[in-house]
């Protein structure tokens, strides 16, 4: 149940340390917030608003609380395989296949396009062309962004769910080009507030208001930015969904799809009016909106359907959320520990993923029990396969 902490902020996390607390009190306080700040079971710190909250406004968008990796969000497929008709095969081998089919990490792009990366960017650039600016100013070789991975908490992972279905499941966003869009308009947004003399109680929360020149631009780019960051994700997936076809000499058959952000801007209506809502580590859970929440590396994840619970704002969280930083998990936790927690999971054993253990987050268990209002869970899912980039 949630806890009212103040006439505009609600908290839904019943574990929640005292900065991420501050942290949503200031944001609360901005004047267009209507009708409450909603603060997910999975809120953690984050870079001007924490990462799990549901932020409506009125008139006005906050870009450093919708956040830099625009358009992140989570796709899942239900194929028609089971748990017994992949038993005797190399989850290796699949593993390194996905490896070499998606660019994995940091700065690692496609060297050159398929055939559906190419109908997806082509289709991109006419929306890019259509909203009046060139995503080649951003980031020269966008296009051979479309279909990569990315590094820190994305993943792609063969799961199974509790009647032995065999899930393909992953987690990315809009990649290097969305975040430089991002960059470019937190940073507008402050030069607008300055140049109006609005005093911010943090400078990433910095915004631009409705009629505004600015705001136009950046929600022009934001909505390119989060059809590239679906786009990406179905790219993937149909790589994915190749590597496993292969993998199992089998064709595979699709029987659910599911694509959703959960870093994102919408205009919403709750409570009688429409707002802006930015959802900054949240899902839509409206009434029978089916959404992903992956648990961390090597626990659990959930196909969830949403409740509409007003008070939360239609949303729900998006996973397990971060209760160490990347560098204190380095200085706390080893290799060895990091294998214990993926036994029975096939993964690239390296220590580059130590700050990705699962003790680095919050209990996933815990996070579903303070969502009970606002999802049912549909299937939970257990990772037989893990990739990550660097």
């Amino acid at each position: 149940m949630e806890q009212r902490i103040s006439e505009k902020y609600l908290n839904f996390a019943s574990v929640i340390d005292e900065a991420t607390l501050a942290q949503n009190r200031l944001t609360a306080q901005m004047p267009f917030i209507y009708p409450h700040l909603a603060s997910m079971p999975d809120a953690h710190l984050g870079k001007g608003a924490a990462v799990g909250s549901v932020i409506p406004a009125l008139g006005a968008v906050i870009p450093a609380a919708v956040g830099v990796d625009i358009g992140c969000g989570m796709i899942a497929v239900r194929t028609g395989h089971r748990a017994s008709d992949i038993a005797g095969l190399d989850r290796r081998k699949l593993r390194e296949a996905i490896e070499r089919a998606v660019p994995l990490s940091a700065g690692h792009n496609n060297k050159v396009l398929t055939a559906s990366a190419g109908t997806r960017t082509g289709e991109l650039a006419d929306d890019a062309a259509a909203a009046g600016f060139d995503p080649a100013a951003y980031l020269r070789d966008w296009r051979l962004q479309l279909g990569s991975l990315g590094s820190g908490n994305h993943f792609i992972e063969v799961s199974l769910d509790e009647e032995e279905s065999v899930w393909l499941f992953l987690h990315s966003g809009s990649r290097g080009v969305g975040n430089k869009i991002a960059q470019r308009h937190i940073k507008a947004a402050q030069t607008y507030c300055t140049g109006r003399s609005i005093k911010l109680p943090d400078r990433d929360l910095a915004y631009l208001e409705e009629g505004a020149p600015e705001f136009d631009r950046y929600i022009a780019e934001l909505m390119w930015a989060q059809k590239f960051a679906l786009l990406n994700r179905e790219e993937m997936m149909d790589r994915v969904l190749a590597c496993f076809g292969a993998w199992t000499g089998e064709r595979v058959l699709e029987r659910e799809r599911i694509n959703c952000h959960h870093n994102y801007t919408e205009v919403e209506e709750h409570y009688g009016r429409k707002v802006w809502l930015s959802r900054k580590g949240a899902i839509d859970a409206s009434p029978g909106r089916a959404g992903l929440i992956p648990g961390s590396m090597g626990t659990a994840s959930y196909v969830v359907e949403g409740k509409g619970y007003a008070p939360s704002l239609n949303s729900a969280p998006h996973g397990a959320g971060r209760q160490f930083s990347r560098t204190r998990a380095r200085r706390t936790f080893s290799r060895d520990q990091l294998r214990q927690a993926m036994a029975g999971i096939e993964y690239r054993d390296t220590a580059a993923f130590i700050d990705e253990i699962p003790a680095a987050y919050k209990d996933i268990d815990t996070v579903m029990a303070d969502a009970k209002d606002l999802v049912s869970v549909r299937h939970v899912l257990r990772q037989i396969v893990n990739v990550k980039g660097d």
